[in-house]
């Protein structure tokens, strides 16, 4: 072992070997050039640094993180299907968290409060299967037992429909001459489809109940990714959010409610059959915005067809002003108090969330844009103010 020195370094003593690698550059005396050449363990003297700025250098790491964002690019593709199921049901826990929070308050715990939600939209389907069941399968059956006579009629080319297959010469295949076959793989490709929407569904089932139970501990856990100094002003902020989306959800199943009831009410007066079961259909689909009830008024005067011309178009004109009173009246005000943002954004939002993520995107596009535009108001635009 060599000699230990200590060296008075401020405040603190620091021993220092003689044996130990001297700087970069250092010459050393002949003696102790000789000692270190003595010293068996001794593994040479330390280098100069690499030059970070070496263009070598620089172009390595900007190569490294080019793959890198491309490995993280190609993982957030790969998952996106997983990624827009959790974000749906968070998305709808979020909405029905005023639900939950009501049942709270007044001393139940939030998984009661969440079953009785999950029960309540149980039996909201059931009562659809209940409905839609027995006159659809009557309708099926009566399609089966008429379709020679149908069929008749359609090849000798009478009423719009036969008119239609003869413009398109189609008699051949309705004879049976010739036969249309499926590409190969259809019906696999079918199975695997109808599969992965059943898995979809039960996996957005289970996460909007999980989400529906422990959304505080989400919040507490995005809270605590914040700094503390920010973390009181985001979590305003992330109130309003819930606030916002819980009331869009619940306005847009109020005003569901409203076109269901009135499309009762006015199926019932005119004698179209199956009231209930329709009613039911244009409250499903008026969740979706703009086009939801249009599409489901289309269906309901195609069935009033059944009652006649004169009924079906009294239906079309009931829809188009329904349309027009919900458009303009109804929607406005309930968007007004609940998200806040103006019909020309609603429209907007709509239209872009549909392009990008068809009917999902649709549903989620009002809250979406009710969001940043409250990020806009309270912290993009004032800090642009303080320049």
């Amino acid at each position: 072992m060599g000699k230990v020195t200590t060296v008075d370094s401020g405040d603190d003593l620091l021993t220092t070997d003689e044996q130990a690698p001297p700087p970069a550059g250092l010459v050393l005396p002949i003696s102790a050039r000789q000692e270190v050449a003595d010293n068996d363990r001794f593994f040479g003297f330390a280098g100069k640094a690499f030059d970070r700025r070496s263009p070598f250098l620089i172009g390595l790491m900007g190569a490294f993180g080019v793959g890198i964002a491309y490995v993280i690019g190609r993982g957030v593709v790969e998952v996106s299907g997983v990624l827009l199921i959790i974000g749906v049901a968070l998305f709808i826990a979020i909405g029905l968290n005023p639900i939950i929070e009501f049942c709270t308050k007044r001393g139940l715990s939030r998984g009661v409060a969440a079953g009785l939600v999950t029960l309540g939209f149980a039996l909201l389907l059931a009562l659809f299967i209940v409905v839609a069941v027995p006159p659809t399968s009557h309708e099926v059956q009566s399609l089966v037992s008429n379709y020679p006579h149908y069929k008749k009629e359609l090849i000798a080319g009478k009423g719009w429909a036969g008119k239609l297959v003869l413009k398109l010469h189609l008699q051949s295949y309705l004879k049976g001459t010739s036969k249309l076959k499926l590409p190969s793989g259809v019906l696999a490709t079918a199975g695997k489809d109808l599969l992965s929407i059943g898995v979809g569904t039960v996996s957005l089932i289970a996460l909007t109940i999980y989400f529906l139970i422990a959304l505080p501990g989400v919040k507490r856990l995005w809270l605590s990714l914040i700094p503390m100094s920010r973390r009181q002003r985001v979590e305003l902020l992330t109130d309003e959010v819930f606030d916002r989306v819980g009331g869009y959800m619940l306005g847009n199943l109020l005003t569901s409610l409203v076109a269901a009831a009135g499309t009762y009410v006015w199926l019932v007066i005119f004698g179209v059959p199956y009231p209930l079961l329709l009613a039911l259909f244009v409250g499903l689909f008026d969740l979706i915005p703009m086009v939801g009830s249009t599409i489901a008024g289309a269906v309901v005067t195609l069935v009033a067809l059944t009652k006649g011309l004169p009924v079906a178009i009294a239906t079309l004109a009931f829809y188009v002003v329904y349309r027009f009173l919900e458009d303009y009246l109804l929607n406005p005000r309930v968007m007004k108090h609940t998200v806040r943002i103006t019909p020309g954004i609603t429209i907007i939002a709509t239209l872009i969330g549909g392009t990008l993520l068809g009917l999902v995107g649709a549903l989620i596009a009002i809250p979406v844009a009710a969001t940043i535009n409250l990020l806009l108001q309270e912290v993009a635009i004032p800090r642009q103010n303080k320049r």
